[in-house]
């Protein structure tokens, strides 16, 4: 009798371990669902529903843009277990795990307060701009989908916007490039050589290669006057010779007679 009674308790045991199981189990089964698609395409900026008096966005830089997603549904959805948001900066995608230490995106759950606490809250900052394109969520439980609950927009730093002044500035160069054009002028004055072509005055050295040196224009004549002056000589110096001649002459015939 007292073994039978043993053998009936543990099998009562067992029974009552499966019937927990069985009851317990759809609770344990993980699933994964969708970003709400209405949801999908959304900026902090232009979402219609913002609280930045939200305490847990106290943390949150003027730069960055405050996320928080919410798990709806009761006890059957669960709660987070991880979720994986892709967000662009207009350029680029960019994926992010919630929660993820390693990245440089803060992020984080939040679980609600009560009895039955559920982690139903999740967070993360992004910089200041980014589109919401897609999302999923794995829950603990069952639901459709979780959803973008409110949002914080921040500014965009002021770095951002500095190339494009700095860029703006690469014209003035440009327009530094502008007065070169004007120095381009300066080859009009290069065209003074034309007035080089005074250079004919250059002529005036020929000149000067006629006379024996110096500047004065009056050398060329005084190159003629000794011309002119040494033929002369060489006249007088003739006409003397000749007149001495015709004397020795005279001379010998008064003589002889």
């Amino acid at each position: 009798m007292p073994q039978r009674r043993h053998v009936a308790r543990a099998a009562f045991s067992a029974a009552a371990a499966t019937a927990l199981l069985a009851f317990a189990t759809p609770a344990w089964a993980s699933s994964t669902i969708p970003l709400h698609t209405p949801h999908k395409g959304s900026t902090a900026a232009d979402f219609p529903t913002q609280e930045c008096n939200d305490e847990r966005f106290e943390d949150k830089a003027g730069n960055q843009d405050g996320w928080h997603f919410l798990l709806p549904g009761g006890a059957e959805s669960g709660n987070f277990e991880t979720l994986t948001l892709t967000f662009t900066d207009g350029t680029t995608e960019v994926e992010i795990k919630v929660p993820d230490a390693s990245d440089a995106y803060p992020d984080f759950l939040y679980s609600t307060g009560g009895k039955n606490p559920r982690v139903i809250h999740a967070y993360v900052f992004t910089p200041a701009g980014w589109t919401l394109v897609d999302g999923s969520a794995v829950i603990s439980g069952q639901a459709e989908k979780f959803v973008l609950s409110h949002t914080c927009p921040g500014t965009p730093s002021s770095q951002s916007p500095s190339p494009s002044p700095s860029t703006s500035t690469s014209p003035s160069p440009s327009t530094s490039t502008s007065p070169t054009p004007g120095e381009s002028n300066t080859p009009s004055e290069s065209g003074t050589p034309s007035e080089s072509g005074t250079p004919t005055d250059s002529t005036s050295p020929s000149q000067g290669t006629g006379g024996s040196g110096g500047g004065d224009g009056e050398l060329p004549l005084t190159g003629v006057a000794t011309t002119g002056i040494a033929v002369t000589g060489l006249v007088l110096i003739g006409g003397g010779v000749a007149l001495t001649a015709l004397r020795r002459r005279r001379d010998r015939i008064t003589f002889t007679s």
